[in-house]
C-alpha cells in the first residue's frame, strides 16, 4: 500500500503522527488542512462546522493529491464520514488505508486545550464527534487508541499496517 490517510478528530494528532508515519516508511506527508479553502478556514477559525457542501471540494482536492504524488505518500485528513472517504478514493485508482486515531472525549479535549495557533477551536470537537463515523469492516482501515504516548502510536500504526 502506497497511499494513506491518517484521520480522526480535532486533536487526535493527524499531523503529528502522520508525518512520524511518513518519515517512518520513506513516504511524503502531506497536512489536509492546508488544502482548506480560505472561506472554511475563516468559518472554522469563527467556531462554525463545516458542513457536507463546505467539504466536498476539499475532499476532492485531498484525494486528487494523493492521485498526483509519485511514491508513498500519508495525507492528514479528518475523513470523519464513510461519504467523505468516499470522495477521497473515487480520485484514486489506487488502494487507500485510512489510519483512524480514536480518543476518548477526556482526552481529545486536553489535547485541543494544550494546542496552541490552529485556525480549529476545541469548541468545534463536539460537532466532529457528532459526525464522525468510522470505518466500516469493508473500508481498509485500521483503529489505534491514542490515549499512549506518540511513540507507542506510531509503533503500532507500523505493526498493524504490515500486517494488514
Amino acid at each position: 500500500m502506497e497511499h494513506f490517510v491518517v484521520m480522526g478528530v480535532s486533536g487526535c494528532g493527524k499531523s503529528s503522527i502522520g508525518a512520524a508515519f511518513a518519515a517512518a516508511i520513506g513516504a511524503e506527508f502531506m497536512d489536509g488542512d492546508d488544502l482548506h479553502s480560505d472561506s472554511n478556514r475563516v468559518k472554522m477559525a469563527s467556531g462554525q462546522p463545516l458542513n457536507d457542501d463546505d467539504r466536498a471540494l476539499w475532499l476532492v482536492c485531498v484525494g486528487r493529491a494523493l492521485r498526483v504524488t509519485t511514491g508513498p505518500v500519508v495525507i492528514g485528513c479528518s475523513a470523519l464520514k464513510r461519504s467523505y472517504r468516499d470522495v477521497i478514493r473515487s480520485q484514486l485508482e489506487q488502494p487507500v488505508m485510512f489510519l483512524h486515531l480514536t480518543g476518548s472525549r477526556q482526552v481529545l479535549t486536553a489535547r485541543l486545550a494544550a494546542r496552541t495557533g490552529h485556525f480549529m477551536p476545541a469548541a468545534l470537537l463536539d460537532s466532529q464527534l457528532a459526525a464522525l463515523e468510522p470505518p466500516n469492516l469493508d473500508e481498509a482501515a485500521i483503529a489505534v487508541d491514542i490515549n499512549q504516548t506518540p511513540q507507542a502510536i506510531l509503533a503500532e500504526l507500523l505493526r498493524k499496517t504490515l500486517l494488514a
